[in-house]
């Protein structure tokens, strides 16, 4: 019975593609998505109906929303008051993929991704990469507070930060243009 693990998702999923999003800060995941049906899937669910333990969906979560589609090998929903406060996805990796605003694509894999619903700050952790047409991140962290817009990636010893921004693309150059014939040749 998915349906009603549906709401828990949704804050994890937009924190996600906000944070998968930042190689470039213009790009937005997919507003449209939002408003589209989520389809979740896993081999196991357990948890209680109450805030006394957390829901966990495991071998193989499966979770679709428009453009959007995300595979984990598990995820863990914690509740308080019946409301969702902390969503944390673990996977070999987790995997994220979505089509922007603009139309283009945006892929993002992590070891676990750990999204504080109270906080609004998403980590992603263990061997993170996000990719873009226009650039990519990769390290072993990178921390995004939804509510400051601030970006954080450490080494945290274990590796480097790495960035790749591609040019924007120019307008091309136009076209050569044939010279006028000179006055008094044929």
């Amino acid at each position: 019975m998915p349906a009603p693990h549906a709401k828990p998702f949704q804050p994890v999923l937009v924190a996600a593609v906000l944070a998968a999003g930042l190689v470039s800060p213009a790009s937005w995941a997919r507003t449209a998505d939002r408003a589209q049906l989520m389809n979740i899937e896993a081999g196991n669910t357990s948890g209680a109906l109450d805030d006394r333990h957390p829901t966990v969906l495991s071998n193989g979560v499966t979770i679709t929303q428009g453009s959007l589609e995300i595979e984990a090998a598990s995820a863990t929903i914690t509740t308080r008051g019946g409301e969702p406060v902390r969503a944390v996805l673990t996977g070999s990796p987790v995997k994220l993929r979505q089509q922007l605003d603009d139309g283009t694509p945006m892929s993002a894999t992590a070891g676990k991704v750990d999204y504080d619903l109270t906080s609004e700050v998403v980590v992603f952790t263990d061997k993170v990469n996000i990719q873009q047409p226009r650039g990519s991140l990769s390290g072993p962290r990178v921390v995004y507070n939804m509510k400051t817009g601030m970006v954080n990636s450490s080494s945290d010893g274990s590796g480097r930060v790495r960035m790749t921004i591609q040019p924007r693309q120019s307008a091309p150059d136009p076209a050569p243009t044939k010279p006028a014939p000179k006055k008094g040749t044929n």
